[in-house]
């Protein structure tokens, strides 16, 4: 049985770059070992202030 956990991770940060980067560090893997799904893009809101939105990617392993 495998631990999905382990397998897959969501991850949010500024960017969907920096989601993503961090996704990568948690598995310990380079990225052409996984699939990348954007959940949502960043947003720096008004005058990169007001209403700024964390980017979130979801990361799993490949078969």
């Amino acid at each position: 049985m495998e631990n999905n956990s382990l397998m897959r991770v969501e991850s949010e940060g500024r960017t969907t770059e920096e989601a993503i980067k961090i996704a990568l560090h948690k598995l310990g893997v380079t990225r052409d070992k996984v699939h990348i799904e954007i959940l949502a893009e960043g947003n720096k809101g008004l005058f990169n202030m007001k209403g700024s939105k964390q980017a979130k990617v979801r990361v799993a392993l490949k078969k």
